[in-house]
């Protein structure tokens, strides 16, 4: 029986930053020396085009996969997923160490979206390389999700091996076909992709563009209908896309900030909230905190109609406001029950 390998993928942050090359070495050096491990690097995922070797690489990967990036865990997940790279969430013990004091046991938020689609049955672990500044969390956490995938791995094979029908010797003589082939020839064997480092790490251009959280996106079209630039579109089962990346304006993360469910991400932006920090966090609040201290008193939807604008006078076209792709904007949902953040807010408004 073939030994049982976990495929690891390290994703390098984009530019030469010496202290992110530095723990990116150190933690491929570390892993290539732990036995059931197939360790490749490849360049920032973000930016990997569908003619990258390196996407075409974990294209070709089918078990189980930890893939360690300089993302947000959710950005990453989904970015493989909208890449056709799917599978099970893999759960990471590996937390922000800003949570490491707090023992209060997370409670999952139940799934409201849609979900992904033809996904494998095999699970995708997706790590940030900005959690720990050495690569000893990183090495232990590997070992176990190794163990984690092995242990699934025999219980997959006892469980085909037990459900097998016997065969009953009835004396007669039977050809019996191999692979799969009523002739009794074998298949040819699967051609096995190989890439050279050299090609993985080809750098790829930077690219721009928004990142659906299928867990979260209810397909409520509030996106297409806000986006002027045609980003968005839909499958052949009437499911929100991204159909045309290449229209998303550079720098403009506004549909992320009008998405009901901030099932929105741009990963590569510099506020958590939209980068895809999880949601329900303090950074993932859609209210700009700045308020409280004097800032820009602008909200998300205000935000998101001045940059639409600007990137529509960009392009030559006029500026629009509020009077496109805001009017049904969770117009019929009952008022729901204030909670701490909104009482604060009126205590604040009160005292002020």
């Amino acid at each position: 029986m073939r030994r049982h390998r976990l495929t690891v993928v390290l994703s390098q942050a984009q530019g030469k930053h010496p202290g992110k090359r530095a723990l990116e070495e150190s933690v491929v050096a570390a892993l290539i020396m732990e036995p059931g491990l197939d360790v490749s690097v490849i360049p920032f995922l973000y930016d990997l085009g569908p003619d990258h070797t390196g996407r075409m690489f974990l294209e070709s990967v089918k078990g189980d996969m930890v893939v360690l990036s300089w993302l947000f865990p959710r950005a990453a997940f989904w970015i493989l997923d909208r890449d056709g790279i799917r599978g099970k969430h893999g759960e990471s013990l590996i937390k922000p160490a800003a949570d490491d004091d707090d023992d209060t046991p997370e409670t999952p938020e139940a799934s409201k979206g849609i979900g992904s689609v033809n996904v494998p049955d095999r699970h995708i672990y997706c790590l940030d390389l900005r959690e720990r500044n050495n690569h000893e969390p990183y090495v232990e956490e590997i070992r176990r999700i190794a163990a984690e995938s092995k242990a699934r791995a025999e219980a997959k094979t006892q469980a085909a091996a037990a459900s097998k029908p016997q065969v009953v010797d009835l004396g007669m003589a039977f050809l019996k076909p191999t692979n799969g082939h009523a002739n009794g020839q074998a298949a040819p064997a699967a051609t096995e992709l190989k890439f050279s480092q050299e090609e993985l790490l080809k750098t790829p251009g930077r690219r721009w563009y928004p990142v659906i959280d299928y867990s979260r996106c209810t397909n409520c079209m509030e996106c297409i209908d806000f986006c002027l630039f045609g980003v968005y579109g839909l499958d052949g089962e009437s499911r929100l896309l991204v159909e045309n990346q290449d229209n998303c304006k550079k720098g403009c993360p506004a549909c992320s900030r009008v998405c009901p469910e901030q099932a929105i991400m741009f990963p590569d932006y510099k506020t958590p909230a939209i980068a895809g920090a999880p949601v329900g966090a303090v950074g993932s609040l859609k209210i700009d905190l700045t308020r409280l201290f004097g800032g820009d008193t602008k909200d998300a939807v205000s935000q998101a109609v001045a940059e639409r604008d600007r990137e529509l006078v960009a392009d030559g076209r006029d500026a629009v406001g509020t009077t496109v792709g805001l009017a049904k904007r969770q117009s019929d949902k009952a008022e729901t029950p204030k909670d701490d953040l909104d009482n604060l807010m009126d205590a604040l408004d009160a005292e002020f």
